[in-house]
């Protein structure tokens, strides 16, 4: 996509009026979506977008340009618009470009790009079908496949080279049963960074299923109880709390915006001891995952939680210069649209030594929470609330009856400190993450796990 010696002289030209380096990012994506609605498709579309974003910093501040053409006019044009945004004057110096590593392919067993459109169409459909066999109380199904391989070169002004091709693939599945006037709705979106090699471990059929079967079992629903309880999450719905009421806090510019309940507390025990929690975009084949982040440094994993004391911050290049400390590779980018912050990739809290049958089963009276519908969080306080699209009654240590109208409300602090049992069945979730206008992919994931007080709102007793 691009020559050394273009990206030097894109380089020396954002560095022309100083700052403390220039970086190039260059990005082409293509990709794939169908969409089908009550057994039709309503949409197929492909696309292939291009361009780069140059950005030269200085401390915490930088100048950003990006162009959707690749010419050397063009980059050097966004060059010189980033250089004017930081002029200081003196120029800056450019290093001789050179290989961080050889160029990354996460290779995709069967490269989804090279199966036919027709095929793609009929997963849908089979999803469709399956649904709809599965109960005659299933009214709707809404099917969703998308595919893409973003092919990036990240080049910076310190000697940075890095090229990377990421293939990423996903199949999301809505279906909406009613009855009697009662309309519940149920959804499973399973995804990684893969080809469609993806299927067989999810299967279009078995995603189809669960959705349905989400949706239908919530007919039966009842008023879900009030009160402050016990709250089992499911595997995976408790690296869903990990990442919305802990993850964002812990983002850097969150904290460097003193808007974040955990500033100056690195070392403190804030969470129970059995809560060891991290952000690791080195998972192969995971959702959030890559080889190096958008600023081109290696991928890591960054422990946040070590048996509940607080470890540390998910850091971009800026914020860590500015604390003096290395980046952690969480400076990510929605596209080269976008200049790179902090965010997560895949945030996980780690298994336990409980069996998740004997955390229910020391559960007497409760809630079961196997899907987390939409959330919000205050990182300042640390205070929450989710939505439970799919909960049920604990009584007696037995899954019981499900409920609807659930949420969950609390601060993240007390809430993690409240987590009395880890079990060992992890599982994940995966998701967008939306920021500052930018969306990414991003995982959670987390074995059974027991809150032992936590405020549910519902309607019941």
């Amino acid at each position: 996509m691009l020559d050394r010696e273009l990206a030097g002289q894109v380089l020396r030209t954002a560095r022309a009026r100083g700052g403390s380096f220039a970086e190039l990012f260059v990005e082409e994506r293509s990709s794939l979506t169908i969409r089908l609605d009550d057994g039709k498709i309503e949409e197929l579309t492909s696309g292939l977008d291009r361009g780069a974003g140059v950005r030269v910093g200085h401390g915490t501040s930088f100048g950003y340009a990006f162009s959707n053409r690749l010419d050397p006019d063009a980059l050097l044009q966004a060059a010189s618009a980033a250089a004017a945004a930081v002029a200081e004057g003196a120029a800056g110096q450019v290093v001789d470009l050179r290989a961080q590593d050889p160029p990354v392919v996460h290779r995709a067993e069967r490269p989804a790009e090279a199966v036919p459109a027709a095929q793609k169409v009929a997963w849908l459909r089979e999803v469709d079908d399956v649904a709809r066999a599965f109960s005659p109380h299933v009214r709707q199904v809404s099917a969703s496949y998308g595919d893409s391989v973003q092919r990036v070169v990240i080049a910076t002004s310190d000697g940075r080279w890095v090229e990377e091709s990421r293939p990423r693939i996903r199949l999301g599945v809505q279906v909406v049963a009613g009855r009697d006037g009662v309309i519940q709705t149920g959804f499973h979106g399973p995804a990684g960074l893969a080809g469609v090699e993806f299927f067989d471990e999810h299967p279009p059929a078995a995603t189809a299923e669960v959705a349905a079967k989400r949706a239908v079992t919530m007919l039966d629903a009842g008023p879900a109880p009030a009160g402050e309880m016990p709250v089992v999450l499911a595997p995976g719905m408790g690296g869903v709390l990990f990442h919305e009421a802990c993850g964002h806090p812990l983002e850097a510019d969150i904290v460097d915006k003193e808007a974040s309940v955990y500033r100056g507390r690195i070392g403190e025990v804030l969470a129970s001891s059995l809560v060891t929690g991290v952000d690791d975009a080195t998972i192969p084949n995971a959702w959030g995952s890559f080889s190096f982040d958008d600023e081109g440094v290696p991928a890591q994993r960054t422990v946040l939680f070590l048996d509940g004391a607080l470890q540390g911050l998910m850091y971009d290049r800026l914020r860590a210069e500015k604390d003096g400390v290395a980046s952690t590779g969480n400076g990510r980018r929605q596209s080269y649209a976008h200049p790179p912050i902090p965010r997560m990739t895949n945030s996980h809290i780690l298994n336990g030594p409980s069996k998740a049958d004997d955390v229910l089963a020391s559960t007497e009276r409760g809630v079961y929470v196997t899907a987390l519908g939409g959330g919000q969080t205050n990182p300042a306080s640390g205070d929450f609330v989710f939505g439970v699209s799919e909960g049920y009654r604990i009584e007696g240590g037995k899954i019981t009856s499900p409920v609807r109208g659930a949420n969950l409300t609390g601060r993240a602090i007390e809430v993690m400190s409240a987590v009395d049992a880890v079990a060992d069945d992890f599982d994940t979730w995966e998701g967008v993450c939306g920021k500052d206008g930018q969306g990414v992919p991003v995982g959670s994931g987390s074995p059974t796990l027991r809150i032992a007080r936590i405020t549910v709102g519902g309607t019941g007793g």
